[in-house]
Order: C-alpha cells, then structure tokens, then sequence
C-alpha cells in the first residue's frame, strides 16, 4: 500500500477500535487501582462507592446524581449469579456493558421494576440450563439470563442518591448487591497483556490487535477488520510493532493523529446546528444491533442502520461519555456554546431558564465539567450539579427556575441558592433525563439556551 493508503487505513482502525482500547484501559484501572472513591476489586466482584462522585473521579462525564456499583466480569470461568435487592420503588440502573462498549442488557426502574430479582450472567454461546430461581418462565425462553456477547464486560450499577443524608439508604442497597460463580473453582482468564516493549507511538495498535484477538466482534464486523491486515492488526504471535521499520511507524502514527482528530470532531457541534442549541444524544448510543438483551429496546428507531456511521458515534460515545446509557434509559444533552454562539466560559456569568421541568419521569438535573477533560472541577460549594432533587432552589412566581452559571459566587441570595460553579476556563454541561418522557425522546423538548448576563 502506498503511505497516503497506510495512513487513511490506520485512521479507520483508530476510529473503528478506540471504544474497545479505552473500554478496556478503564477495565484494567478498576481491577489495578480503583477509580476515585471506587476501590479497586478483582474481576467478578462489585466495587462500591461511598459517596456521589466529585472532582477526584477523574472518569470522562461522570454523573453526580447517582452513586456507582460497578463490577468487571470475566465470564472465562463461566457465568456468574447475580442478586439485585429492592430498592422499594427508588430509580436504580444496572447496565450490561460488553468489550467493545455495547450496551446489551439493562436491569432496574424502567427495565425490569424494583422488586429482588436473581439473574444468571453468561457468556457467548452458553448452553446450559439455568438453575432455580432462574427456570425458565409460563411464556418461555431462557428466563432471567443475560449473555454477554465478549467474556469481559462491564456492570455500572447507579442508585439514585440525594446527598450524604439518603447514603445509609444506599449502601444498605449494595450490600445486598452480590456476583457468585455458577459453579465455583474456576479460573479467571483475565485481560491479556500487550508487549510492554512495543514504542508509546504505537502503544494503540498494540493493544487493539491484541484484545481485538481476545474479544472478538460481532460477525458483520469481522469482515471489516480483515481490511486492517497491512496495519499488523491481524498478526499472531509477537508484536510487529517491536521493532517495525520507520516508514511504516510514520504512516500508522499519522493514522492514528487523523483518526483521533475525526474523534474529536464527532463530539463537536455541527457548523448547522443552531446557535446556542443543547446537542442532544438520544441516539449517540444506538450503534448496538447485534445484541439486545432484557431492557433493552429491540426496535429500528433504536439502531444506527450504517455500520460505518455506527463505529465513529461508539467511538465518540466513548470519548466524551463513556458506558452512558441509550437515550430511552436517561438522556443527555450537551452544549459548548451560549445562545449568541460564543464558547461557553467561566470568565462569564451565564443564567439557564426552565418556564416548565424537563419532561423526566424519575428525576433531572444539569451537569458541569471542564474542557478538554470532561470531569469534574473542584468549587467552594462542592455542587457539581443542580435539579429537581437539590435543597433550597428558588422558583419564580409564574412557577419558572433560573439557573446562575458563573466562577464567582453570586451576590444576590436567589441567584446564589441556584448557582452551578463553573471552572475558570471553557466548560460543557450535560443535562441528564433519567427515565424521560416522549417529549424528550421525539424532539418536541428543546433545552432552552444558556444566555450570557
């Protein structure tokens, strides 16, 4: 292949394997070292945080409405059993996350109700019969079993939490929220090792040929990766990057430069999109169609019907919100700019006017974080979000709710009972429906704009 080939090929690959290189990087900072105030735990296992995320959850747009339960499976020594509690009516999500970061199956509020349940976590092409609780139902099928399509995946656990006085609530919740072997004695395979002599340029491809062997995709996309074999991505046995010839390194490295930066532009606005317009994401993850398991929504309006168009929003979906639920679980929308198009700013104050509450049938709330980073920044008041749920907000007479977005505190008392600090620098909020409503799935809510005081 001529350099200009290699290079556009290599962009594909960067595009095509980001979700699975950075799924995976945060699978293994979990089991090595934790994440914040998530300890780290070995495979099969849930890590429990003791509080709502704050700025030292250094995870790209992380929520501060819910408090994680996440556990990593390794389904190499066969399923596992999972127990869910009640949470007596109270919103709960357990999401099922595979390697390439589909989101397969769903469990809580919405998908399945609050009451205990008992599950059986399997993994690809499992045949086996589950046991009691988990026969097989009046109506058929496999009863309460979810399978996953790769033997790695995730579980992100999110109880809804409205500060430090309903945390007893919740603990007591993952207490009760347990994984146990089908059958005990069996190994853990866990995530296999990229040549650590492969050079930091090439680090990437490393890992995507050695995981991308491990985990495989689903079958419409194996074709695909055959084109990546100029790249070394299909190679067995030791690396070709260890001591690859300058030439070829320069292409792949000028590849993975292109590729990143095609990331970075899906998770910009459009140049069409209309100034100061909340970037909605209701279908950023939909590019799941092969497998769609309990809770999930198995319908046409729910899939990215182009498999190519389907890689670069898992790859920006990845980037900028990482294992994020489909838009039917909780919503998201997203803005950089304010209602006259100037880059959102902590230099500036800012107000955010709801006349009526976002259409959400658990409950709402809006987000802050810093750029280029996505995570959360540290403020006097350690509010890193502002909703429905938070103490002591000021309501208008007609009923209406106006938001302050600035740095500095507020010196009017309204305004400082509803103020969201921002950074100092650029930031992007996130405001977040959890079970929303239609409006807020068809388009016929709009978030209104951020107006610069």
């Amino acid at each position: 292949m001529t350099q200009p080939e290699l290079e556009a090929l290599a962009a594909d690959a960067y595009v095509y394997g980001y979700p699975l290189v950075a799924g995976l990087t945060m699978v293994e900072r979990f089991t090595r070292g934790g994440l914040g105030t998530i300890p780290a735990a070995p495979f099969n296992r849930f890590s429990h945080a003791t509080r709502l995320a704050g700025p030292g959850d250094h995870f790209v747009s992380v929520n501060n409405d819910t408090v994680y339960s996440i556990a990593q499976l390794d389904l190499s020594e066969g399923p596992q059993v999972l127990h869910v509690p009640d949470t007596a009516g109270a919103y709960y999500v357990l999401q099922f996350i595979d390697a390439w970061t589909d989101n397969v199956a769903y469990l809580g509020r919405r998908a399945t109700g609050t009451g205990a349940q008992t599950w059986l976590v399997v993994p690809p092409a499992w045949h086996g019969t589950p046991p009691d609780p988990m026969g097989v139902p009046p109506a058929g099928g496999r009863g309460r079993v979810i399978e996953l399509p790769t033997t790695t995946g995730t579980i992100v656990g999110r109880f809804a939490c409205t500060g430090p006085d309903d945390l007893p609530r919740v603990r007591a919740l993952q207490a009760e929220l347990t994984l146990s072997p089908l059958e005990p004695g069996g190994l853990v395979a866990g995530l296999p090792e990229p040549d650590p002599e492969v050079p930091e340029r090439l680090a990437f491809f490393e890992r995507l040929r050695v995981w991308m062997r491990a985990f495989p995709p689903a079958t419409p996309d194996i074709e695909y990766e055959r084109r990546f074999a100029p790249l070394g991505l299909l190679d067995e046995g030791p690396s070709p990057y260890r001591a690859a010839a300058e030439e070829w390194t320069l292409a792949l490295a000028k590849g993975l430069a292109a590729g990143r930066e095609r990331v970075e532009d899906a998770t910009r606005p459009g140049e069409d999109q209309p100034l100061g317009e909340w970037r909605t994401a209701v279908h950023l993850f939909d590019y799941n169609v092969d497998h769609l398991g309990p809770g999930t929504l198995d319908d046409p309006e729910w899939r990215i019907p182009d498999r190519r168009a389907a890689y670069l929003s898992r790859a920006a979906a990845a980037r900028a919100g990482l294992w994020g639920n489909h838009a039917y679980e909780a919503t998201y929308a997203m803005t950089y700019d304010d209602s006259d198009g100037r880059p959102l700013s902590g230099a500036n104050s800012y107000t955010l006017r709801f006349d009526q509450p976002p259409p959400a049938g658990a409950f709402w709330s809006v987000t802050m974080y810093s750029l280029p980073d996505y995570h959360l920044v540290e403020n006097p008041i350690d509010r890193y979000s502002i909703g429905d749920r938070t103490p002591g907000l000021v309501h208008a007479e007609d009923g209406s709710l106006t938001l302050t977005l600035q740095h500095e505190p507020p010196e009017d008392p309204a305004a400082a009972a509803n103020w969201l600090p921002t950074p100092p620098g650029e930031f992007r909020p996130i405001i977040r429906l959890y079970q929303p409503e239609p409006p807020a799935l068809d388009g016929t809510y709009q978030v209104p704009p951020i107006r610069r005081t």
